[in-house]
């Protein structure tokens, strides 16, 4: 990563290659700092630690972690990414290899074949084995209802529990559309069709968008929000806005904690106990929202974009901190402010991960399907023309 010298003296901040670096390699960090708090309350977290969490830290039950419930067998901490990073990866790769935009098809034909057929080092179970293996029961859905059940992709996320399951890997949808949101939340809402239903499938619309308008020239947390609520409906839009109105008013995210938790609870349907989730919790509604979402963009504008400040304060929020954290550290990352060196090469060889591997690819993927997408928008507008369209002469 570049300075923050050398982003100050470019007029509109660090160029594209940096920009995807920055989003996919501080999701990853940021993934990594929030996974052995997860579940927890700030309370609880600074009980543990003695404090607030500063930096990578290790597993909650120490070394019980392998039996330890309710973690177990997962090796939460130390520096290891979770699920968030392993399905941000397999999206990247399918990028890589449709070469091209996305949808719900593409998830049926290339995610779902890698998480089921491919082994990786797993980081959490300090194994090598098919990701599907680690994934949350909502990603298992993926290939419980694309491969087994023949469902239409577009309509597969029906029925599944609404969480951020799609949301917390769509930044290589923001970044592929690089500084057009509108275009990245179409696309994010098409793939997560798959995945998803109701404020969950909104919520990876909304996120991909946040990328998206990170990476324009010039972007600031405040734009990046403002990009989300031109486009964020129902009960996906008043959250964020609520919450972003609270974090707002604190430039610190010590305050901030319990202001925000209070901001976003109308809208969350766990409720209070994370790990106790309500009757009603994860079901389709128009009226609530996914807690990750609002609160990691309501850390960007506590921290007024500063990656390390918004990362901290999703990782101290505790809940589902890890996915917060991934959002928050993706963002920020994306708006070119420097992840520390030190927490991504611990992460990196804690994780056994070439964090910077997937920017590099995407990069080029993005590039490719910007060329494609001039060529189609040219082609259109030859074609409107001859249609007596703008341009045309009597």
């Amino acid at each position: 990563m570049t300075s923050q010298s050398a982003h100050i003296a470019r007029p509109g901040g660090p160029p594209l290659d940096e920009r995807i670096t920055g989003a996919l390699v501080g999701a990853a960090v940021g993934d990594a700092l929030g996974g052995p708090v997860e579940g927890y309350s700030p309370e609880q977290i600074t009980e543990r630690h003695g404090g607030r969490v500063h930096g990578v830290v290790g597993p909650w039950h120490g070394d019980a972690w392998r039996t330890a419930r309710p973690v177990a067998p997962y090796h939460k901490g130390d520096g290891h990414v979770t699920d968030d990073t392993l399905m941000t990866h397999a999206l990247v790769r399918v990028y890589a290899t449709v070469r091209d935009h996305l949808d719900a098809y593409a998830v049926a034909a290339h995610l779902v074949p890698d998480l089921m057929t491919n082994p990786r080092w797993i980081p959490e179970l300090e194994a090598e084995t098919i990701p599907l293996h680690r994934i949350f029961l909502a990603e298992k859905w993926l290939v419980a209802r694309l491969h087994y059940g023949h469902a239409d992709p577009r309509e597969a996320g029906t029925g599944n529990i609404v969480n951020c399951g799609a949301a917390m890997y769509m930044a290589p949808v923001g970044l592929v559309n690089a500084a057009h949101p509108a275009a990245a939340y179409a696309e994010a809402l098409d793939i997560a069709g798959a995945h998803q239903s109701s404020y969950g499938r909104e919520a990876a619309g909304v996120f991909a968008a946040a990328v998206a308008a990170a990476c324009a020239p010039g972007a600031t947390a405040d734009s990046v929000v403002a990009a989300c609520l031109a486009l964020a409906k129902d009960g996906t839009r008043e959250a964020i806005e609520k919450v972003c109105e609270v974090a707002a008013r604190h430039s610190d995210f010590e305050s901030a904690l319990r202001p925000l938790r209070e901001a976003v609870a109308p809208y969350d349907t766990v409720g209070p106990d994370y790990r106790s989730p309500s009757l009603g919790a994860r079901r389709p509604s128009r009226l609530h929202a996914i807690e990750e979402l609002p609160v990691a963009l309501g850390m960007l504008v506590v921290a007024g974009g500063d990656f390390r400040h918004a990362v901290l304060g999703a990782v101290n929020y505790g809940r589902d901190c890890d996915s917060i954290a991934t959002m928050a550290g993706a963002v920020s990352g994306a708006l070119g402010s420097p992840v520390p060196e030190e927490w991504a090469k611990t992460v990196a060889e804690a994780s056994r991960l070439d964090l910077w591997e997937p920017a590099v690819t995407l990069t080029g993927v993005t590039r490719e399907v910007f060329a494609r997408d001039v060529d189609r928008r040219r082609a259109h507008e030859r074609a409107f023309a001859e249609l007596g369209g703008p341009g045309c002469s009597d």
